[in-house]
């Protein structure tokens, strides 16, 4: 199992949605990364967790495990796009028909990484599982920046398909001197003592 020092996930933003049958049947049919030999599926109210079960069972069972959290949501899925029946011209129609539809859950990994990958116990390794359920999600970006063996590495996958993505570094607003900016209180004229 590789070491929790080499492999490390330092910023992740994720919008992805996919329907919750699909999620179950990657979960009963995925293969793995090393680390981990199964993930747990639990159900509470309208919040999904996927926890890591580890390989390395010398680990304290009061250890946190990483484990994904997404929100289930229900949304109505039209068998044909309602917007285009709508722009449709349809002169033999007197009477519009009703659009076919089910409501259909959803698991919805929204947020940033300690809303949607949390413990670091198998961190990377439930990482590489969420970007392998992104590359299933049809909706949604996974953006991320990890690091394995001592180099960063940009992922970006965009409705279930990988993209080419950088890692920049810019400099940050703490980084910048603002004696220069700003107002300086002491040597003001308006403020008398």
């Amino acid at each position: 199992m590789p070491t929790e020092d080499s492999r490390h996930v330092y910023r992740l933003h994720s919008t992805l949605e996919l329907p919750l049958e699909e999620l179950r049947e990657y979960v009963d049919n995925a293969t793995y990364p090393d680390g981990i030999t199964d993930v747990e599926l639990t159900r509470r109210n309208n919040t999904l967790i996927l926890k890591a079960v580890g390989e390395d069972e010398t680990v304290s069972k009061y250890t946190p495990a990483a484990q994904l959290k997404a929100s289930v949501t229900e949304n109505r899925v039209y068998e044909e796009d309602p917007d285009e029946r709508r722009n449709s011209f349809r002169w033999d129609e007197e009477e519009e028909e009703e659009i076919e539809s089910e409501l259909v859950e959803f698991a919805a990994f929204k947020g940033d990484r300690e809303t949607v990958l949390q413990n670091s116990l198998l961190q990377y390794e439930m990482f590489l599982v969420l970007c392998d359920i992104a590359q299933e999600a049809e909706k949604g970006t996974l953006t991320a920046i990890s690091e394995r063996d001592g180099d960063l590495e940009a992922t970006r996958i965009v409705d279930g398909e990988p993209r080419p993505a950088d890692v920049e570094v810019v400099e940050g607003p703490r980084e910048r001197k603002t004696s220069q900016s700003g107002v300086n209180w002491r040597d003001n004229k308006f403020i008398s003592d």
